[in-house]
């Protein structure tokens, strides 16, 4: 089973190859090799890259790159920042098991070996499990079973996808926890989530810390269906207000008048200039920003 494989390199995967005892078995042109278009990884660390450079400019490649043919040349399955390295070190070849692999099993063992090394961001292991789904038609248990993980595992991955764009790449940039995360699409309102969202960096709040504010919150929101529900005209009001400002927004009405106010919450220095200069409509080119 490919669980079992996991930890033990890629030969361990692969039906049929077999790792090479040395380096340089098979060497070919690093300008013969293309990048593959089933590459899960969107983000390659320039400082890692160069480290892995210069280990290799002393050492060579210690392992090699999994290639398959692609014209008259050969296309990278797995093995991207070695290559990238390889250029950056200057060196002309490097070795490379060559394998014979539909698309699918392309991205399957590309996906692999990055899980192997932990090297995805939660973003990027996301988007890989859709590909596979959308463009391979495999359904979560089978790419559970190809990635050796469980089917739960899969579609938790898979639910980050369902965060508004602002804050799937807070999640790929490390800001924002893959669990606190998934915990705020409990909110199911877009502004709701991202105003959530804010309070739980700002504050940093553990996953359940954040179930406990989602929780709190969605039983807020509960108290106030009656407002809302009552004056659909202030409620859409406040949705565009926090739409607007990015931030949670509350009304507050007076008993028996039509007065009240509205409260405008904000989670840390920062963020309340930036909610400032929305509500002032501030531009680039001046320079308002008040002292909090």
């Amino acid at each position: 089973m490919l669980k079992k494989g996991l930890g033990r390199g890629l030969g361990a995967l692969i039906t049929g190859v077999e790792e090479p005892k040395e380096p340089g078995q098979l060497q070919l042109e690093v300008d013969s090799i293309v990048p593959s278009p089933f590459q899960p990884r969107r983000a390659f660390d320039p400082g890692k890259i160069e480290d892995m450079a210069a280990s290799m400019r002393d050492q060579g490649v210690i392992q090699p790159l999994l290639v398959r043919r692609h014209g008259d040349g050969y296309e990278l399955i797995a093995g991207e920042r070695r290559l990238r390295a390889a250029v950056k070190a200057g060196l002309r070849k490097v070795p490379v098991v060559v394998k014979e692999a539909s698309d699918v099993e392309a991205l399957q063992l590309a996906l692999i070996e990055n899980l192997q090394r932990e090297d995805l961001n939660p973003m990027e292991e996301a988007s890989a499990y859709q590909q596979l789904q959308r463009e391979f038609g495999l359904s979560q248990e089978e790419i559970a079973a190809r990635v050796g993980k469980s089917r739960p595992a899969v579609a938790n991955a898979m639910r980050l996808l369902f965060l508004p764009q602002a804050l799937q790449e807070e999640v790929a940039q490390g800001k924002l926890p893959a669990g606190q995360a998934r915990a705020l699409l409990g909110l199911q309102e877009e502004a709701a989530i991202v105003a959530a969202a804010r309070e739980v960096m700002a504050k940093g709040l553990s996953a359940r810390q954040t179930e406990r504010l989602v929780s709190r919150l969605k039983s807020g929101r509960k108290r106030r269906r009656g407002i809302a529900s009552a004056d659909p005209d202030l409620r859409a009001l406040i949705e565009r207000l926090q739409r607007a400002l990015g931030t949670k927004v509350r009304l507050i009405q007076r008993a028996g008048s039509g007065a009240g106010k509205i409260v405008v919450e904000y989670y840390s220095a920062n963020d309340l200039e930036r909610i400032l200069q929305a509500i002032l409509n501030e531009t680039s080119g001046e320079d308002r920003s008040m002292p909090v």
